[in-house]
């Protein structure tokens, strides 16, 4: 049940798919629902074992490390064997593969879980980690770094495809023991090695995206202080000087001020200066525009590996959103009609906005289960608060708020406080706009593609009218009329005929 990335064996799984990513500071299992272009985590569970301390003194895996780790792995086994997953993965990084005990280890762990390790050589390790990133951020440009325990991974990215990669022995366990307590240390190691990256520079003004549980601690820590409305990592964007500041001010921190901090997970207290302290010296090398946080790491970049090129290539928002609307939806996915539906109101929309578009229509009814009352509600914090998709906030609060409007939210009432301070007026006009003509599609409809396919918006300067069915299988009722004038409304025009 061993991690097998051949070509012949992509995309054969159907069935539910675990990866585990022994790290050299937590083990980690999270359990896919399928092996897709957007797989969803019905499970995740981590244990921060610490394999890795003491490695650079000893040369071997922590001795308590190990006895945890082997019997949190045994429980991943047989978790993942009572869900029935079809492939079950091991992927073992920087301190088994650099332990001298590490092979005695492996071994041990393939008796428990009765599963083959695979162990992740320093560039495998940052080209799946740099895969899960581009899995999550189609196009991305500038340089990924994967911070674990033991080794930070980089990579060069230009246009969605991997450049220069090269692993460093900065994680923060190691620099830790290596500095001594001494951040002047500290910044002499890691400047040391980075001085070797003579690519890095590469990057600058374009984006740096982290990856690794650390650095999503740092996210969060900004998150608070900044009174950020949306506490989702993934797509999270800063500006440089605003991610070195927060990176250097926590690399500066004492244990006792870094346990102020509720964002930072009480067994990182004691790492989280020097895993800022490498984001700090990274960015001051780099010199990005951007910081871009990423949710999708090593474990996604895994799944993304296993699919074929066709899969690879799809729009993993769109592939996620028309797959949650084909399980969900009352009468299967209605994207595809409520999209050549909406598509005569925006001849001016740009292939971002088309994207946004395509993907609200498929979230269209994202809560029809829900109790009339608050299905407006529902949808909005649903879709604001789903598991990490390739979007930013922006985005995320774009369809969230055109959900909210389909179900007949209004900008005004205290829930519509989060996409107002995400998006702009124009954001907000042209969600406000396809979400009253969701609304009035799904009317016409009563849901069904069937009818949708054959009815269509024909929009005049002065005036917008509703093409029915040419079979009379559709009456005009006052609910119509009604959705179209909000419509019209809207969108600076009059309701025009319905027939």
């Amino acid at each position: 049940m061993g991690a097998d990335t051949s070509e012949s064996h992509r995309g054969r799984e159907t069935g539910r798919i675990a990866v585990v990513d022994i790290g050299s500071n937590s083990i980690r299992l999270v359990v896919f629902d399928r092996l897709a272009r957007a797989p969803v985590p019905v499970f995740n569970e981590a244990v921060q074992c610490g394999l890795g301390r003491g490695l650079d003194s000893t040369g071997r895996l922590n001795d308590a490390g190990i006895e945890l780790a082997l019997q949190n792995l045994t429980r991943f086994a047989r978790l993942a064997g009572a869900m029935r997953v079809t492939r079950f993965d091991l992927l073992a990084t920087a301190a088994v593969r650099d332990a001298e005990n590490g092979a005695t280890f492996v071994a041990e762990v393939e008796r428990c879980c009765g599963a083959r390790v695979t162990v992740l050589s320093g560039t495998a390790e940052a080209r799946l980690s740099a895969l899960g990133v581009l899995s999550g951020t189609p196009g991305a440009s500038g340089v990924t770094g994967d911070l674990g325990g033991g080794s930070l991974e980089l990579v060069r990215v230009a246009g969605g495809e991997m450049g220069e990669i090269t692993t460093l022995p900065l994680g923060p366990i190691r620099l830790m023991e290596i500095a001594g307590g001494s951040r002047k240390a500290a910044i002499a190691e890691i400047d040391r090695h980075l001085d070797g990256v003579d690519w890095l520079r590469a990057g600058a003004d374009e984006t740096f995206y982290p990856v690794g549980g650390a650095w999503r601690a740092l996210a969060r820590v900004h998150m608070e202080q900044s009174d950020f409305p949306l506490h989702v990592i993934h797509g999270y964007t800063l500006r440089r000087a605003a991610a070195a500041e927060t990176a250097r001010l926590i690399s500066q921190m004492s244990a006792a001020s870094v346990a102020k901090l509720k964002a930072v997970p009480k067994k990182r207290r004691e790492t989280m200066p020097y895993a800022a302290l490498v984001l700090y010296r990274v960015l001051k090398r780099m010199q990005p525009e951007t910081v871009r946080f990423s949710a999708f790491g090593l474990r996604e970049g895994h799944i993304f590996d296993l699919l074929d090129r066709t899969e690879q290539g799809r729009d993993p928002l769109l592939a996620a959103a028309s797959q949650l609307a084909a399980e969900e939806g009352r009468f299967g996915d209605l994207g595809p009609a409520l999209e050549a539906w909406t598509r005569p109101l925006v001849p001016d929309e740009s292939p971002a906005e088309a994207r946004l578009r395509q993907a609200a229509c498929h979230l269209a009814d994202i809560a029809w289960r829900e109790h009339p009352d608050y299905r407006q509600r529902q949808a909005l914090d649903r879709i604001l608060r789903l598991p990490p998709l390739a979007m930013d906030h922006t985005e995320r609060a774009f369809l969230a708020y055109t959900a909210y409007v389909r179900y007949g939210g209004k900008a005004k009432h205290a829930e519509a406080h989060i996409p107002r301070q995400l998006m702009t007026e124009r954001q907000m006009d042209r969600a406000t706009i396809l979400g009253l003509a969701l609304r009035l599609g799904i009317t016409v409809s009563g849901g069904t593609g069937a009818i949708l396919e054959r009815a269509a918006l024909r929009v005049h300067d002065d005036r917008i009218d509703v093409v029915l069915p040419d079979d009379g299988s559709v009456v005009a009722g006052d609910a119509l009329h009604r959705r179209l004038k909000h419509l019209t409304k809207a969108t600076g025009r009059k309701p025009g005929r319905i027939a």
